[in-house]
């Protein structure tokens, strides 16, 4: 076991999970009676059934005992115990609904994002903010707008941008590098033409001022002082989405949250670029996971039936 505790460990899931996945493995152990190399496709399917039947485990509760028996043949196959995988092409099907959401087309995400520049740095009244914190207010402002426009252009997430340093930044090249986490892959995504100049704004002008009340190191994006406050406690930028999100919501009442935006991202990304370079842009570990970004495609199709259909 301390192997394929090794295995796991590899592939950078997170303690809790590496936990469940061995607790499944081992009941799996425990139910079969045949030796781990005459294990075949059908003794899967049984014990799935085992579950269903014997267990009343859900879809959702059986596709996570797949996974755990997936990573563990997949560690037999690679450590030569076995010579085929037993899971392969085995699914679970209405175990996972992705949310269909109003996806936008790239000129509506543009429009959101000139929207939000316009309203919210280049024509915004603060005569309603107190003297003393317009400056953090003009400083944040301008934060969120840059933020959104990796969001609407590159597709990242909240949590990618958190992630971000200087040096990530390639204006010479207009490329930006997509750091990976537990749950993405690292990427280096172009930059919109659109975007250059707003970011040398950013660098030049506006992120040297973050450092009067900021630590000063090599990440993008800082987050202030909470009101009252002369210096952030907190490199955790995460809260400061929430506040972005309303601000876009005062835009577009069509606006639901970030996970709109990159689904609408990746759905284009489908559309026009094919499935594999969708799942590197999106910095999707397994295919699956670009794959479930399909039923928006389809919702747009019978959007545009609706709409040019004569009858």
């Amino acid at each position: 076991m301390k192997d394929l505790i090794h295995y796991l460990q590899s592939k950078n899931h997170a303690p809790s999970t590496q936990k469940a996945y061995l607790i499944n493995i081992e009941l799996f152990l425990k139910w079969t009676d045949k030796e781990i190399g005459q294990t075949t496709k059908k003794d899967v399917l049984k014990y799935l059934e085992h579950l269903r039947t014997e267990r009343s485990q859900c879809n959702i509760t059986r596709r996570n005992s797949l996974i755990a028996l997936n990573h563990y043949f997949a560690f037999l196959l690679k450590t030569e115990q076995i010579s085929t995988d037993p899971t392969a092409l085995i699914k679970i099907r209405g175990a996972k609904k992705r949310m269909l959401y109003r996806t936008y087309t790239p000129e509506e995400l543009e429009q959101l994002c000139d929207n939000f520049h316009h309203r919210f740095v280049r024509n915004f009244d603060d005569n309603h903010i107190p003297k003393n914190q317009r400056q953090n207010s003009f400083l944040s402002r301008n934060r969120n707008a840059v933020m959104l426009g990796f969001l609407i252009h590159q597709g990242v997430t909240p949590r990618e941008t958190e992630r971000m340093l200087l040096q990530d930044i390639d204006l010479a090249k207009a490329t930006v590098k997509i750091r990976g986490g537990k749950r993405g892959v690292g990427r280096t995504l172009n930059l919109k033409a659109t975007q250059i100049g707003q970011l040398m704004h950013y660098l030049n002008e506006i992120r040297p001022q973050f450092f009067t009340c900021c630590k000063q190191t090599e990440r993008l994006f800082f987050s202030l002082p909470a009101s009252g406050q002369k210096t952030t406690e907190s490199e955790n930028l995460m809260y400061t989405f929430k506040p972005l999100k309303k601000q876009v919501k005062t835009i577009d009442r069509n606006f639901m949250n970030f996970q709109q935006i990159r689904a609408s991202v990746i759905t284009a990304w489908l559309k026009t670029e094919g499935l594999r370079k969708a799942q590197y842009f999106a910095g999707h570990r397994n295919i699956n996971a670009t794959e479930e970004y399909r039923p928006n495609q389809i919702e747009g199709l019978t959007e545009d039936i609706t709409k040019f259909n004569p009858f």
